[in-house]
């Protein structure tokens, strides 16, 4: 399984228990391995997927879904 990684910046006032949302939706998505929230920066939504199973712009339509604003920084 090849693995891919892509960095989605978010508004950065997204509440606490709003990126916890957004993190377990993502994580619910198939094909994700790992989702989480950098600890620097806290609009940098770092998500590790397999791109056999999902693909970049499915991740960032669902986290669009809590912020219609996010964009797709990439890595």
């Amino acid at each position: 399984m090849d693995i891919a990684d892509i960095l989605i910046h978010v508004h950065p006032d997204l509440l606490a228990e709003q990126k916890a949302k957004v993190e377990a939706a993502v994580a619910a998505c198939g094909g994700v391995v790992s989702v989480h929230f950098s600890p620097e920066h806290a609009h940098e939504l770092m998500v590790a997927y397999d791109p056999e199973a999902i693909n970049s712009t499915t991740i960032l339509k669902q986290v669009r879904q809590s912020d219609a604003a996010a964009t797709m920084v990439g890595l």
